[in-house]
Order: structure tokens, then sequence, then C-alpha cells
């Protein structure tokens, strides 16, 4: 990411919910990298899940917000299926997400220290 803002490229980012685990949450059968999801990222994620709704976000909101925070970043690539999905997906750009919630993340050590976050 750093390359891409030195050379002035814009990055698309997909699989942002992190093979669908971030949209659904820590739930039993929930996937990560497209393969059931361990138990310590099925732990890490209601971690998540618990900083979040201290904000009054749902996880998805943050991860959209997360990855569109980052300067390099110019689009998400979301591959919904449906109308449905397609409305659900941009509901949270509108969002405000407090930037105490960044720093409850990295806290947590659930983003690195140095992560670029939105402000």
């Amino acid at each position: 990411m750093p390359l891409a803002l030195e050379q002035g490229i814009a990055v698309l980012l997909g699989g942002v919910f992190n093979s669908v685990i971030l949209a659904t949450g820590a739930t039993k059968g929930a996937k990560y990298n497209y393969q059931d999801a361990p138990p310590q990222i099925v732990s890490k994620v209601a971690e998540i899940q618990r900083i979040c709704a201290a904000h009054g976000l749902a996880p998805p909101t943050a991860a959209l917000h997360f990855a569109l925070g980052h300067p390099a970043v110019a689009s998400v690539v979301l591959g919904p299926h449906s109308a449905e999905e397609v409305e659900r997906n941009v509901a949270p750009l509108g969002a405000n997400v407090p930037t105490a919630l960044w720093g409850d993340r990295k806290a947590a050590r659930l983003l690195e220290s140095q992560a670029p976050v939105p402000r």
C-alpha cells in the first residue's frame, strides 16, 4: 500500500468482509478465507463485534469504512448476489464511524498500531 501511494496508483480492494465472516459475525459455520473459520479467528471476530457494538456499529460497517479509509484505496469490490445485497452493502457507507472505534480496536490488538484508519 505504501508503494501504491508513492506511485499514485489507486487500489481496488476485494474480500473486505474476509470471506463473509465480517459480514455474518462469529456464527457457527462462519467462513474465513473461504474455509470454516478456525476458533482463534471466530474469537477475534467476536471481540470485533463487541467493540463495534460498544460504538453502535455493525462489523460490516466498520469493515467497509476501514477498507475505504486507506488513502490508496479508490473502491471496494463486494460481489453481491442480489439487489438486496447491493442495498445492504451500500447502506453502511453513510454511517458515522467514531474515531474511538479504531483506537479501541488497536488497544485490543485487533488492528496493528500503525494501521492507517479513517478520520
